[in-house]
């Protein structure tokens, strides 16, 4: 097995979020240089939340790409918190939905070549309305047939990678 050797780690930018490394990275060919690395501290956590066939989905705005968009409620984990605990919590903050129950699905690392970053997903069920939807968070939330999202996937209206990586592996695997 070749993989690459890291020989240090320059700390250019940090924050409670984020920080921006320099790692000094040699291939396996012998070339070395250096590599920037985008680390989150803590894990994310994302939920296809499914009710009789439909996802809950979130129509979004995202100002770094300018773009609009269907997205599955997302975020990341607190200290101390487990990725269910956090899947729950951030479904219910953002839709007004608590799934009454949640199932691993994947973990994936949405950038591998450029961050350290974690998403778990989940499948969650049986949910339970508890409130409205946090307007920071999306302009509207709705039920959608999944039996559609072939069809949102090809229009672009879901561009984020972590929804299309959750939607397709739920549409795949429950199909299977």
């Amino acid at each position: 097995m070749t993989q690459w050797t890291v020989h240090g780690t320059r700390r250019i930018y940090e924050s409670e979020w984020m920080s921006v490394d320099l790692d000094d990275v040699e291939v396996p060919q012998g070339e070395r240089f250096e590599h920037h690395v985008l680390r989150l501290p803590y894990p994310s956590t994302a939920v296809v939340l499914v009710h009789q066939d439909n996802v809950l989905l979130m129509w979004r705005h995202r100002f770094a790409t300018d773009a609009w968009g269907w997205e599955i409620p997302a975020g990341r984990c607190e200290a101390n918190e487990t990725p269910e605990t956090a899947a729950i919590r951030e479904t219910e903050e953002e839709t007004g939905y608590r799934p009454g129950r949640i199932e691993p699905l994947v973990t994936i690392h949405p950038l591998n070549g450029l961050s350290s970053h974690t998403t778990h997903i989940f499948t969650g069920s049986d949910p339970v309305k508890t409130g409205e939807h946090d307007p920071a968070e999306a302009q509207k939330i709705e039920w959608v047939p999944l039996n559609e999202i072939p069809t949102y996937i090809r229009k672009g209206l879901i561009p984020c990678g972590i929804t299309l990586a959750a939607l397709t592996t739920y549409l795949t695997l429950r199909t299977t």
